[in-house]
């Protein structure tokens, strides 16, 4: 299928240095008030990328669910295959595709385990049906079919059927230390605006990048 003339015409304002914020935390921040007060679908869902004991690849979509000038937060299960590959190698790399906006942002970072205490937090606050997920899947194991998932899933409900559900100690989370975060903006005739912070000890540069 050819798919050549599948083209937009960007109509953004543009981006400019002079509008920016010092650090990329506080300039995502704003970005990302502006995608939740638009009503984007799932503003938060980010592709991740880590990459295999052989460096091929490995990219999905997972969901943000914090972030502060620390990094960005997310959860899995620490047996997944995404687990293992940011064991052998915690540099990977996050991906905002607000295509609505216009607008992506590409981050590259180191990924470390948050605490158990940060995790348990996050684990409650969580709607029952969800901790029970987190317990039901061996994530990235091959199963026989979904009848062994359902099948698993009463089993657990029928075991926590009283009181709250523990924080299953093969999950939690990750917080996702930003090294550069490069925000692109769409830009008429193709001439978009890019601007990259590369973290330099404490502070942030920011360079102007050519489209």
């Amino acid at each position: 299928m050819d798919l050549s003339d599948f083209r937009e015409e960007y109509s953004a304002k543009g981006l400019h240095r002079k509008d920016l914020a010092d650090h990329p935390l506080d300039q995502f921040e704003q970005w990302f008030a502006q995608a939740v007060e638009l009503k984007l679908h799932e503003p938060n869902a980010m592709s991740l990328a880590t990459v295999d004991a052989n460096g091929c690849p490995l990219l999905r979509t997972v969901l943000l669910k914090y972030f502060d000038r620390e990094g960005f937060l997310f959860f899995t299960n620490y047996e997944s295959r995404k687990a293992a590959q940011i064991a052998a190698n915690p540099q990977v790399s996050l991906l905002f595709p607000w295509i609505t906006l216009e607008r992506q942002v590409i981050v590259q970072g180191r990924a470390e385990k948050i605490s158990t205490a940060e995790s348990l937090r996050y684990f409650t606050s969580r709607p029952r049906e969800s901790q029970l997920g987190a317990w039901v899947s061996a994530q990235s194991s091959v199963i026989s079919s979904r009848k062994f998932l359902m099948q698993k899933l009463s089993e657990l409900k029928e075991k926590f059927s009283h009181g709250e559900i523990p924080l299953p100690s093969f999950w939690g989370g990750y917080r996702v230390i930003p090294e550069s975060i490069e925000f692109w903006q769409g830009g008429p005739a193709r001439i978009h605006d890019r601007f990259l912070y590369t973290r330099d000890g404490q502070n942030w540069s920011i360079d102007r990048l050519s489209p």
